[in-house]
């Protein structure tokens, strides 16, 4: 059996983890996924201080990952699907590498969208993971958004990190 989760170093292929969630589970009629990867924000602004030339993700190996599963229960209690996958790299990243995957199987696919960008919003803002940004001007640790705060705030949970 697959883990929920999974924290790595080396990248991963999305058909794959898709094809292990799924399995021979017959009930599934919906896989829904989310792939996060590293953007340089110069293209989104055209700043040359924007360029993102890598990135590191830190984590607290078993905190973390019993922090997702823990998502992942919530999300349960929530939704009505049978199966989800999370899996996050932490280490140096480059843009267009990928970040994270999250996968989510059920019935029908209302159910596994909902769980998906619930688990999705719910990792941004509770997940402990600490990431760190190399630009021009040097690295900076990079803190929490009110977005992400508000995203989480509209599935009804106060997150207060920015």
């Amino acid at each position: 059996m697959t883990p929920r989760v999974s924290i790595q170093t080396n990248d991963f292929d999305v058909s794959t983890e898709l094809a292990a969630l799924q399995g021979q589970d017959l009930r599934v009629g919906a896989v829904c996924s989310f792939v996060g990867t590293v953007r340089d924000t110069r293209a989104l602004t055209g700043q040359a201080s924007d360029e993102v030339q890598a990135m590191e993700l830190e984590h607290y190996p078993g905190m973390t990952e019993k922090s997702i599963e823990a998502m992942i229960d919530e999300a349960h209690r929530r939704f009505d699907f049978y199966a989800a996958r999370v899996v996050h790299r932490v280490g140096r990243l480059l843009p267009a590498d990928q970040i994270v995957l999250v996968a989510v199987t059920s019935a029908h696919r209302g159910e596994s969208f909902k769980a998906c960008e619930f688990l999705m919003d719910y990792l941004k803002t509770q997940a402990p993971f600490w990431k760190k940004e190399q630009t021009p001007e040097g690295a900076h640790w990079v803190d929490a958004r009110v977005s992400d705060d508000a995203a989480l705030a509209r599935w009804g949970i106060q997150a207060h990190n920015a």
